[in-house]
């Protein structure tokens, strides 16, 4: 038998909390005491080489700061991220650090803010490269920068324009070029496509998924969206306030979800298909995370919560190859 393959990227209990207090005068004056979020709160996974993980959940669930923690804009409060068998935190601030930020990279949200509107875009997707010293000389830059545009459906002679003559979706592709430039093996997508029209994201989308068969990529991709998750994950992971509440393969999740609020989520979407299911709008709203509901954050929205649900958090255990966090999964009650 083969040994299992170690995953490219394990985290492990990661947490983060931010000081949201007032100035400190402030809180004398008020007799108010230091606030905190925990942003994240002990979250575990792994993702294996050349596959995607997709976190999904509602505003304010903490997944764009994993997605920080994961390529080390942040530092965590708690737990580690390993990539590759090493310790993102401390590789980062050692000697290898460029050699590891060359190895990960990251395609922000807005693709209006990510690009510099007074550079060309010879001079965004060449700074990675010159940055690092991968290439030479200005001809050799100027054709990896033309390669690096023709491989996400631009042409090299748009590198000579700005940012502001680009779409939405051509923006995109330009940061996507960029987080190409050094050969990366992981890149981190916090939400890249939820700033673009439908027709565009699906052509982003078919881009991305070219590239990850083509150069065997990894990917951590950050969404809202369900459907854009269904067309590019292979596992998922869906987050509420802080905490991972149910991790899954993709197929099971979809068919079968477990745990309430993945099932609220897919409630929620709308029937293309015309079956007769009736849409039902997400209930309730996500609590305020500086004073988060005791045991399961999710119990005030829950129709399957009892006395155990607001009193004791549950654990992410894994019950017929899921990982659910849910007290009534646990017990059989769904």
């Amino acid at each position: 038998m083969n040994a299992p393959v170690a995953p490219l990227v394990e985290v492990t209990d990661l947490a983060k909390t931010f000081n949201v207090s007032a100035p400190w005068l402030n809180r004398v004056v008020e007799r108010k005491p230091k606030q905190f979020v925990h942003a994240v709160d002990g979250v575990s996974f792994s993702i294996e080489r050349g596959k995607t993980l997709a976190l999904v959940g509602e505003s304010g669930c903490g997944k764009s700061t994993v997605a920080r923690l994961l390529v080390g804009l942040y530092a965590p409060t708690a737990g580690d991220v390993a990539f590759d068998g090493k310790n993102v935190t401390r590789a980062l601030a050692g000697t290898h650090a460029a050699a590891l930020r060359r190895r990960m990279q990251m395609i922000f949200q807005d693709p209006y803010a990510s690009l510099n509107p007074r550079w060309k875009v010879l001079d965004i997707v060449a700074e990675p490269l010159t940055e690092h010293g991968l290439v030479p000389n200005k001809n050799e830059l100027k054709s990896r920068v033309g390669e690096l545009l023709e491989s996400v459906g631009l042409t090299a002679a748009d590198m000579e324009k700005f940012p502001h003559q680009f779409s939405g979706g051509q923006r995109q592709r330009i940061s996507i070029a960029r987080a190409l430039a050094t050969q990366p093996e992981f890149l981190v997508c916090d939400e890249p496509t939820s700033a673009l029209d439908v027709s565009v994201q699906a052509q982003v989308l078919n881009i991305m998924k070219d590239l990850q068969r083509k150069q065997g990529l990894t990917y951590l991709f950050i969404s809202h969206n369900l459907a854009v998750v269904r067309h590019v994950s292979d596992q998922v992971g869906v987050m509420y306030l802080g905490r991972l509440v149910e991790l899954a393969d993709k197929a099971v999740l979809f068919a079968q979800p477990r745990h309430p609020y993945t099932r609220m989520l897919l409630d929620a979407i709308p029937d293309i298909h015309m079956s007769g299911r009736a849409r039902t709008p997400v209930q309730g709203e996500v609590p305020n995370p500086l004073q988060p509901p005791s045991g399961c954050s999710f119990h005030p929205r829950c129709p399957h919560a009892n006395a155990r649900c607001k009193v004791e958090r549950p654990a992410l255990l894994s019950i017929q190859g899921v990982r659910v966090a849910c007290h009534a999964v646990e017990e059989g009650r769904i």
